[in-house]
């Protein structure tokens, strides 16, 4: 029975033994084809089946989609760099002016304490009451970008001064009288001056 057993081992044993030696002889073909020793120039060791030509395309097409994505991401970088500025540029210009409103407003006080002081007796002590808040309010406005448009003596400018009738004692196109003193937020018109000029 033993040697039944080992006649029945000994095939597959011999089968796997031819599969190695097989497996040996193909690769040492193989090493021996690819070597360049065994290669010349007349002779191809395989045909070349890839075109060339169609991977050259391929690589191109793909360099342009690159390209293309490139572009897309600068144009988009740009695109968002420029709208953080614009919100930027539009908050500081709300945070500039969002005391417009208010400020007109203030400037109808500033008036009547204007009126209040050129129709008052010098020697009043309430006088100098008023002159001193009179300066205390135009600091305060100074502080917040208010500045007073006071052109008397100057060339008159229409996008600052509203000229409302003529001055005789006054050169031409010179302010001559102020009628009411204009003001301006961070650079920006709040209210023209009112004023005669000369003709």
């Amino acid at each position: 029975m033993s040697e039944q057993n080992n006649n029945h081992k000994s095939p597959e044993h011999n089968v796997a033994h031819d599969n190695v030696e097989h497996n040996d002889s193909v690769l040492e073909e193989t090493m021996q084809e690819f070597d360049p020793k065994n290669n010349s120039a007349e002779k191809v060791t395989i045909d070349n089946e890839i075109d060339i030509d169609t991977f050259k395309a391929r690589i191109a097409e793909l360099e342009g989609e690159v390209k293309q994505a490139r572009e897309t991401t600068a144009r988009a970088n740009a695109e968002a760099y420029n709208a953080q500025k614009r919100m930027e540029q539009e908050a500081d210009k709300s945070k500039k002016f969002a005391l417009q409103k208010f400020a007109k407003e203030l400037l109808e006080v500033v008036d009547n304490l204007e009126r209040a002081i050129e129709n008052a007796d010098a020697s009043d002590p309430v006088t100098e009451g008023v002159q001193l808040t009179h300066k205390a309010l135009l600091s305060v406005l100074n502080k917040n970008g208010i500045e007073v448009i006071d052109p008397q003596g100057e060339k008159f400018n229409a996008d600052v001064h509203e000229a409302v009738g003529i001055d005789a004692d006054a050169d031409a196109d010179v302010v001559g009288t102020v009628l009411q003193k204009g003001y301006s937020l961070n650079g920006r018109l709040l209210r023209p001056a009112m004023v005669r000029v000369g003709q």
